[in-house]
């Protein structure tokens, strides 16, 4: 069954098409396809990089195809991987047109007679439950050409239908383990391009990862993954957060098992057996499973997650690889979702930090005081999830000898700041790409002006010039030192502000909350934090 879906995939969608001087062509090694041209910059969309198994067959790893034998219109990009619809729209909502379980395919952006160049790999944000590879904000036209890199932006599949574990599953699996299908597709992603970029003019020795928010969540899954190993060669890391994951059979760290979590979604979505899952419309089943509270993690299972990504760091496990690593100064400003209702008044505020943080209360009302809870609320709610994540791997990545570039995104305009946005969960993004006029829809409008024009041109250049060379630069700009001893970073507030020691004290209080959580063994690391953290109390060998 799985054969016949894999040479369905792989003919049926093979079409021919005439090449002509605005349609470029390539002969790859997955096969010849035509593609088209935008502004210097050779496009190949839509290409399928593994078929993901479907419908009975769904749960279970990508499936590699064979070379297809016409030439594939490469024209148009693929459905998105299906994922809820939101009906109440935000700043972010953007919804695809097509959605498809059939959906793992991936973009290629390259430079016209481009010959060995770096790669860049991205992997799209959206919570490990929404998003796709070529929303507008991602358009890498203008960095491939800019940068004079090959950019490939992948689909991967989302929600329960990518990260279900469940005990019937890992039965039929010969591993005994079972979920992290997304993170999967994104490691088969990066297999097809290490045997087909060089046909598009790409260096398949020179890659970058690259992702925000959930996708940067996934670049650092890939960097702790052994069956990544190898197929990268630096990572960006953009408002990633190291959170505690499910072990794959076991209740930790104050969460249940993956299996455990997949058997009460099954309960929730009236199924009695996988069969039945595996019968249900994926579309409905998605939507369903978001509603009712099914919240997809990469499992701990031993073999594609070995350990909690804190471990691996603290073991020097991870891919010793160059990282660039940073946050913005509002992430939470647009992610309310993730705050308490504030206390009363300052008083219990404070009192609230004492009953939780113990001995830990002092450091933490001088970084986060009473006299503004909720300013301090936000940057609480940053500094666990996105800071410390970020000076986390710069510290750990320039303890095992690599270099480590850290940032701080803290640029903002009138229609962001003028609505409480500054700095918001994602506004570097049109900076990175250079997609200011492809925003969704209820984007804060950022100003066509020359000095906003600038900074996402400068961006642009310290982004790819990393990804070349490990190094970040940009003509005309201050020198990015390496994070080091120093704690060297870069601020981007209007201009790039090379600076040191990115708030004092912050790493530090909320690198003992975690390793205090981690000691209890009962207590998850996320959002839960500040006046609902739990009572941390002292912990042998944690601070």
């Amino acid at each position: 069954m799985i054969k016949s879906l894999v040479i369905g995939f792989a003919t049926g969608l093979s079409l021919m098409a005439p090449a002509s001087a605005a349609n470029p062509t390539v002969d790859a090694p997955a096969g010849k396809m035509i593609g088209t041209a935008d502004n210097g910059v050779s496009l190949y969309r839509g290409i399928p990089y593994a078929a993901a198994p479907v419908g009975h067959l769904r749960w279970k790893p990508p499936v590699a195809l064979p070379r297809w034998n016409d030439v594939r219109s490469a024209t148009a990009f693929g459905p998105a991987c299906v994922q809820p619809v939101y009906k109440k729209p935000n700043i972010y909502t953007n919804p695809p047109a097509r959605m498809s379980e059939d959906c793992l395919t991936l973009n290629v952006f390259a430079p016209a007679g481009a010959k060995k160049l770096p790669v860049l790999v991205w992997i799209h944000g959206g919570a490990l439950v929404t998003g796709y590879s070529h929303e507008p904000i991602y358009d890498a036209v203008r960095i491939a050409k800019q940068g004079g890199i090959v950019v490939v932006s992948i689909n991967y599949r989302l929600g329960i239908l990518g990260y279900l574990a469940h005990p019937e599953l890992s039965a039929e699996n010969a591993a005994g383990i079972s979920g992290n299908y997304g993170l999967q597709d994104q490691i088969a992603a990066l297999q097809w391009v290490k045997r087909n970029i060089g046909a598009f003019g790409g260096d398949s020795d020179n890659v970058t990862i690259a992702g925000e928010s959930a996708g940067a969540l996934s670049a650092m899954y890939l960097m702790v993954s052994p069956a990544a190993r190898g197929l990268f060669h630096k990572s960006i890391v953009q408002s990633g957060y190291m959170i505690s994951s499910p072990e794959l059979k076991i209740a930790k760290h104050g969460m249940p098992s993956a299996e455990a979590a997949g058997s009460t979604a099954m309960g929730a979505l009236g199924a009695k057996s996988l069969a039945d899952l595996r019968a249900m419309d994926a579309i409905k089943l998605t939507q369903d499973a978001a509603t009712k509270g099914y919240g997809p993690w990469g499992t701990v299972d031993g073999h594609f997650l070995t350990r909690q990504l804190v471990d691996t760091w603290d073991r020097g496990e991870q891919a010793r690889v160059p990282v660039m690593a940073g946050f913005n100064a509002g992430e939470i400003r647009s992610l309310g979702v993730l705050l308490p209702p504030a206390p009363a008044d300052a008083t219990a505020y404070e009192a609230a930090i004492h009953a939780k943080y113990d001995d830990l209360a002092t450091p933490f009302l001088q970084l986060y005081p009473s006299s503004s809870i909720k300013e301090s609320m936000l940057a609480t709610t940053r500094d666990a999830l996105y800071g410390w994540t970020s000076a986390r791997l710069a510290i750990g990545q320039t303890a095992v000898g690599d270099r480590a570039y850290l940032y701080l995104f803290d640029h903002g305009y009138p229609a962001a700041d003028d609505n409480g946005l500054h700095a918001f969960h994602a506004a570097e993004l049109p900076y990175v790409f250079g997609t200011a006029s492809s925003t969704p829809p209820n984007w804060p409008k950022i100003p066509d002006d020359l000095a906003n024009r600038r900074l996402s041109t400068a961006m642009m250049s310290y982004w790819t010039s990393f990804a070349k060379t490990g190094r970040p630069t940009a003509a005309g700009q201050p020198a990015w030192p390496a994070y080091g001893k120093d704690g060297r970073y870069m601020r981007f507030a209007g201009t790039p502000q090379p600076n040191v020691k990115l708030f004092p004290g912050m790493f530090a209080l909320h690198e003992a909350s975690m390793c205090r959580r981690r000691a209890a063994g009962d207590q998850p690391w996320n959002w839960n934090t500040g006046i609902i953290s739990p009572v941390l109390t002292k912990a042998a060998g944690c601070r």
